[in-house]
């Protein structure tokens, strides 16, 4: 199968890349290089250096007889999305629909698109969230995901281009960028493996239902297969506070650490947690690799990827 992944040398995509292409696939890859990282790139696709918001992007999809577009690119901070709603708009939608009418043109037929659970529920009615549950989005990042599932309803009633959405809970795992606006996980990984001091934002007692990338990237898998439409919760059903989180890492890494604190974030949930039991029982999915274990798979990543 020809496919597109649009962020490929992201931490998500990258991942789902090496998925793909371990699968026989054929593999294209679509990445500005903004936040991508070239030692994510997997030899075996074909990379091409561009924007999403690009006019040539439908002469790249209709050239490589893309079937499947799995859009992961996109502008992932909340805190940028607040402080610059514009700009977040500008790239996760307006490019994202320079991005759809490509694919509709070029004959695409089917897109996966990677969205949030956490951003677009905002804060939740009950515990955990299933896809039913409403979408009060907290951050202008959130509506623009909520936006983009709209939009594929439309392709899909319009055009009848299939998709599938993945609302992922709090993606963690190794390719991670630790720096700005990066998952807590990565962050304070490479802090205390550094010796420096992490700041819990808030008092530490937000939760988050943290999912292993690998566990993401056999679920766009199986988002291939006939019977994969419309939205699914990509997640554990489990949640940690940030200050679990903290005082896990610590006994991984075996370093002490005072828990500092800072002011709490804007555009952001108290808690969240979803549950991934559609996902169970219409595609045979479920997380193989518990929090525990994902921790220390990520940390022994992180400490030979430290310099």
């Amino acid at each position: 199968m020809n496919i597109a992944v649009t962020g490929g040398a992201g931490f998500i995509g990258s991942h789902i890349v090496d998925a793909y292409i371990e699968a026989g696939h054929k593999v294209v890859i679509i990445d500005d290089m903004s936040s991508g990282v070239k030692a994510n790139i997997n030899p075996n696709a074909t990379f091409y250096k561009m924007s999403i918001g690009d006019k040539k992007i439908f002469q790249l999809l209709s050239d490589e007889k893309v079937e499947v577009l799995n859009h992961h690119a996109a502008q992932i901070s909340v805190r940028v999305s607040v402080e610059d709603p514009k700009h977040d708009a500008q790239i996760n939608i307006l490019d994202a629909l320079n991005l759809y009418e490509a694919a509709r043109m070029a004959g695409v037929r089917r897109i996966i698109f990677a969205s949030s659970g956490g951003a677009i529920y905002g804060e939740q009615e009950y515990f955990p969230a299933d896809e039913k549950h409403s979408k009060r989005p907290l951050s202008p990042y959130g509506v623009s995901k909520l936006a983009n599932e709209k939009y594929l309803g439309y392709y899909k009633a319009v055009y009848g281009i299939e998709n599938v959405i993945f609302r992922y809970t709090n993606v963690y795992g190794p390719r991670q960028n630790p720096h700005g606006e990066a998952g807590v996980v990565a962050i304070f990984t490479m802090k205390m493996l550094k010796g420096e001091q992490p700041i819990i934002n808030g008092d530490g007692t937000q939760t988050r239902d943290y999912v292993y990338v690998s566990d993401v990237a056999r679920a766009n898998l199986l988002a291939l297969n006939e019977n994969a439409r419309g939205i699914y919760n990509v997640s554990t059903g489990i949640e940690y506070s940030v200050n679990t989180l903290f005082q896990l890492l610590q006994m991984k890494i075996g370093k002490p650490f005072k828990r500092q604190y800072g002011p709490a974030k804007a555009g952001e949930q108290k808690r969240s947690v979803c549950t991934s039991s559609k996902m169970k029982n219409l595609l045979q999915w479920q997380p193989e690799v518990d929090f525990e274990k994902g921790l220390g798979l990520t940390v022994e990543w992180f400490k030979a990827h430290t310099k």
